[in-house]
């Protein structure tokens, strides 16, 4: 299996962003995916900013692939989606269906990002045909999708796994961290930059319960697959990946690592695996050993 970093969902200052990929191109990964996801107003690095520092990385042979937005609202947007698929030279993740559409027109092969909801095997084959080369499951998706989808006899795209960091749960248009702050979301001041991991949303009764990240809704706690590694490879899940998080993400970067080369299983460090397991996704599960 191969180790990938998926696009940054926070937030950062400019030169946080690119000290970040200065280090991670260090890191012992396979793949680095990078752009913005998330908001169209997080302008810190512009669309000419993140090709050039899928340059500089492939440079240093890592593949790159190009990130789109999972949620698109406006033209300008789509324009902006238009210059990441005819960059000319990496793979784009489409994340909604119109990045989809631009790659099919052009006859490109894409990655399928983890927010297009490919649910059934008929859906899978229509994308493969479209040029999908590879999938990233959608963060509810476990073990019972990926025997689902190897049950029919289709030849499967390569498989990808959200394996570490606060799971995408939700979009929408509202921006949830303005609403927070009582702000509008179109004066909204950038005030998510911060909150370099997002802002803790909690319950009444002050337990945890969910991360804002601007029109994103997050976990709270991290999904860690580190210890069902074995499990994963047998399963046939190709790829890991390991979501960027404001401190620490070099260290999880080399315990997995670790593990794909020791094939021992760790202690867990995050709090949640219940979606590959097929309950609900906050709960942990202690796989047998």
């Amino acid at each position: 299996m191969r180790l990938t970093l998926g696009p940054l969902q926070y937030c950062w200052p400019r030169d946080r962003i690119l000290a970040f990929y200065d280090q991670a191109a260090r890191w012992p990964l396979d793949v680095i995916y990078l752009g913005e996801t998330v908001c169209s107003k997080r302008r810190e690095l512009r669309t000419a900013d993140w090709l050039a520092l899928a340059a500089e990385l492939a440079d240093q042979d890592l593949e790159v692939v190009l990130s789109s937005l999972a949620l698109l609202e406006a033209e300008s947007e789509l324009a902006t989606l238009g210059r990441l698929v005819d960059n000319g030279r990496f793979r784009v993740e489409a994340n909604d269906m119109s990045a989809v559409q631009l790659l099919r027109q052009r006859g490109l092969p894409f990655v399928g990002g983890p927010t297009l909801n490919v649910y059934n095997h008929a859906a899978l084959r229509l994308l493969c045909e479209d040029g999908l080369e590879r999938l990233v499951l959608g963060v509810e998706q476990g073990r019972a999708v990926v025997e689902e989808f190897r049950a029919t006899g289709l030849v499967l795209p390569e498989l990808e796994l959200i394996a570490w960091g606060r799971l995408p749960l939700a979009f929408s248009a509202r921006c949830f961290t303005a609403r927070a702050l009582d702000l509008a979301k179109d004066d909204c001041g950038f005030r998510c930059i911060d909150y370099p991991d997002g802002l803790p949303l909690a319950t009444r009764e002050g337990e945890p319960f969910l991360t804002v990240n601007g029109v994103q809704v997050q976990s709270s706690g991290h999904c860690d697959l580190g210890p069902e590694i074995d499990e994963l490879e047998r399963a046939g899940i190709d790829l890991l990946r390991i979501y960027p998080q404001a401190e620490g993400t070099a260290d999880v970067v080399a315990r997995f690592r670790e593990v794909l080369y020791s094939k021992t299983a760790p202690p867990r460090v995050g709090s949640m695996n219940g979606y590959w397991h097929g309950i609900p996704g906050m709960r942990g599960v202690n796989p047998p050993r």
